[in-house]
């Protein structure tokens, strides 16, 4: 397994099995990160942390804050996909990191959703 982003403008796989979502809340302009990985199951969230707390961003009731981070372990089933809507809000991009800390910014500008999800490489 792999990881597939599907845009506008095409797919990309990467490879790995483990890979980390950030972006900057579009109302409170503090940081989001989500720690994922990839499953014959689906995408796994193992760990979700943010810098503060407010709009539609409050940390679990088991956060614990590390390093000026509330950090927690959501209790949620696997997932086949996620998927990004471009509000033109956001005051930065997503950026996909991979275990291999490549990363890449997600930008879509045709307002389309971006999706990724588990692929097979090929």
């Amino acid at each position: 397994m792999s990881i597939c982003i599907l845009l506008a403008a095409g797919t990309l796989q990467l490879g790995g099995h483990a890979f980390s979502l950030n972006w900057i809340h579009s109302v409170e302009k503090v940081e989001w990160q989500e720690q994922w990985r990839v499953e014959s199951q689906g995408l796994v969230l193992d760990t979700a942390r943010v810098k503060g707390s407010g709009a539609g961003m409050e940390p679990a009731d088991d956060a614990v804050l590390k390093e000026g981070w509330w950090e927690w372990h959501p209790q949620v089933p696997p997932l086949p996909e996620i998927v990004l809507a471009n509000s033109n809000a956001t005051v930065s991009n997503w950026q996909l990191c991979t275990e291999d800390k490549t990363c890449r910014d997600l930008k879509d500008t045709s307002l389309e959703v971006i999706r990724i999800k588990p692929c097979v490489l090929n």
